[in-house]
């Protein structure tokens, strides 16, 4: 399994990777890149910002049999999109190339904050 925490990020995904797989490694950075590019495509439609950027991924799993495992939050536990970002999220990562499964954990521990937001967030909703 391959790990990748919220915390490690810095702009680049494969950076990220830290724990051993059974996946090679020039898959393995394909792989974690393409995940984080589909997550770029799912948007907050309250922020004018990726969901990514925004700092609402906290973990992302990939399996040795190249399922992933995505630990998230939103904005506020009372976001409108609760029930549908889950869906978005699967959707986006699933239509990478090589993917076998997605599933989404919705967590508020720790809860969201504004800090978790990257600078290209920040530039986005003017907060800079």
């Amino acid at each position: 399994m391959t790990t990748m925490n919220d915390s490690e990020n810095d702009g680049t995904a494969a950076d990220s990777v830290f724990s051993a797989s059974a996946i090679p490694e020039d898959e393995l950075v394909r792989l974690t890149d393409d995940i984080v590019g589909a997550l770029k495509t799912v948007y907050d439609p309250e922020i004018p910002a990726d969901i990514y950027e925004l700092g609402l991924i906290y973990r992302i799993d990939i399996e040795d049999d190249r399922s992933v495992r995505i630990d998230m939050t939103l904005t506020a536990p009372g976001c409108p999109v609760a029930g549908e970002m889950p869906g978005w999220v699967e959707n986006a990562v699933g239509a990478v190339e090589g993917v076998s499964g997605v599933a989404v954990k919705m967590t508020f521990d720790p809860p969201w904050s504004p800090d978790r937001m990257s600078e290209e967030a920040r530039v986005a909703v003017g907060w800079y």
